[in-house]
C-alpha cells in the first residue's frame, strides 16, 4: 500500500520570497464530444504537451512536487504537475496514451460512486493505472457533492455527511486499488474554513480549482490549479501560466472562501519590494478591478454584485524574466443554488 503522511504545521512554514513554483494543470474530459465547459479537445491537449516539452519543463508527481514547492526546495526549477478530476473514460482512452508516450506522471482524482458508470473509468482501468509508475490515484469524494456546510445545515448532519464522503471514498480506493494518497480535490473547487480544517485533520493536501502556481506562500488545504478546459488552456496564455510564480502573499492573509458580502472585498499586504501600481486584477465576468492602495496594503472590490455560485478575483504582477506572480482567490456564494 502506498501510504504517505504530512504534517500540516510543518507545511504552513512559509518562505515569502522563495523561488519555488509548481504549476498544476487541471483537466476533466479530453474529448471533442463532451461538455465544452469541462473539456479539452484532443488536439489542444497534444499542443499543450508539446509546449511543455518545448519549454523544457520538468513534469513531476503531484505529491512530490507539492511538498517541494511548499517547502521552498525547488530553487529556480520550473516544474509542472498534471491532474484529472472525475476519472472520465476519455482520460484512459485519449489522454493517458499520450502521457505514457512522453513519460509524464499524472494524477487522477476519483469520485468513487461514479466508477464504472457510463462515461467514467472502471475499477479495472483504475487498477491498471495504479500499477503504472508515475500514476497516482487520489480522492475526489464519494459522491461529488457540494461539501461546504449548507446554510442552516445542523453541525452534526454536516459532520456526518462530509465524514462519509471523504472517508468512504478513501476506504474504497484503499480496498479496490491498494492506494491511500494524502491528497483531495474539492468537488467544484468549493470549500469553507471547516472543510479545510477537516482536510488538515486528515493530513491531506486540498486542491481547488482557482488558478495559480503552488509555492512556499500557498496554503496546503487550498492549493491552486490552472483549469485547462479549451476556453482556459489556449496556447496564447498557456506560456504565462506554465512559467508563473507563486504570489508572494501568504495564504493566511487571504479571506475565507465563503462570500459574506456581495460583492466581496479582497485586501492584502504586499512585500516591500512590490509596487502596488503594477498589480493587475480582474473579477469573474466584470473585467479589470480598480486596486486601491494605502502604502503596501492593497484592496479591491467589484463594482456590481455577482449572481453566480462561484467567482474569482485573479491578480498578476511582473516577476521579471517575462514571468508573472499569479494569485486567484475564489469565493463560493452558499445562497446560490448548487449545480
Amino acid at each position: 500500500m502506498r501510504l504517505r503522511t504530512l504534517t500540516i504545521t510543518t507545511l504552513m512554514t512559509v518562505i515569502p520570497l522563495a523561488k519555488a513554483d509548481l504549476a498544476v494543470l487541471q483537466y476533466h474530459h479530453v474529448s471533442d464530444s463532451t461538455p465544452a465547459a469541462t473539456s479539452t479537445t484532443p488536439a489542444l491537449f497534444e499542443d499543450q504537451l508539446e509546449m511543455i516539452e518545448s519549454l523544457e519543463l520538468e513534469v513531476v508527481s503531484l505529491e512530490k512536487g507539492t511538498r517541494a514547492a511548499l517547502a521552498g526546495e525547488l530553487d529556480d526549477r520550473k516544474q509542472i504537475a498534471i491532474t484529472f478530476d472525475d476519472a472520465y473514460s476519455s482520460v484512459y482512452q485519449t489522454a493517458a496514451p499520450l502521457l505514457f508516450e512522453k513519460g509524464y506522471p499524472f494524477t487522477v482524482f476519483v469520485n468513487t460512486d461514479a466508477v464504472g458508470k457510463r462515461g467514467y473509468m472502471t475499477w479495472d482501468q483504475l487498477a491498471e493505472f495504479a500499477d503504472q509508475p508515475g500514476v497516482l490515484i487520489a480522492n475526489h469524494s464519494q459522491d461529488h457533492g457540494h461539501l461546504a456546510q449548507k446554510p442552516d445545515e445542523p453541525e452534526d448532519q454536516w459532520q456526518a455527511r462530509i465524514t462519509a464522503s471523504l472517508d468512504q471514498a478513501q476506504a474504497a480506493l484503499e480496498k479496490r486499488l491498494n492506494v491511500q494518497e494524502p491528497m483531495f480535490a474539492y468537488p467544484y473547487g468549493e470549500f469553507d474554513d471547516k472543510l479545510e480544517q477537516a482536510i488538515a485533520e486528515r493530513n491531506w493536501f486540498g486542491f481547488g480549482q482557482q488558478s495559480g502556481p503552488i509555492g512556499a506562500t500557498s496554503g496546503p488545504t487550498r492549493l491552486p490549479r490552472f483549469p485547462m478546459a479549451t476556453a482556459y488552456g489556449q496556447l496564447d496564455s498557456l506560456n504565462d501560466k506554465l512559467l508563473s510564480k507563486a504570489f508572494p502573499v501568504t495564504a493566511d492573509q487571504l479571506p475565507s472562501a465563503v462570500m459574506s458580502d456581495n460583492p466581496p472585498e479582497l485586501t492584502m499586504t504586499l512585500p516591500d519590494r512590490l509596487d502596488p501600481s503594477r498589480l493587475t486584477c480582474f473579477a469573474s465576468g466584470q473585467g479589470e478591478l480598480s486596486v486601491q492602495s494605502d502604502g503596501k496594503q492593497v484592496s479591491m472590490k467589484a463594482d456590481a454584485a455577482f449572481n453566480s455560485r462561484r467567482l474569482r478575483y485573479n491578480c498578476t504582477y511582473p516577476a521579471g524574466d517575462g514571468r508573472f506572480y499569479w494569485l486567484s482567490h475564489q469565493w463560493v456564494d452558499l445562497s446560490q443554488p448548487e449545480d
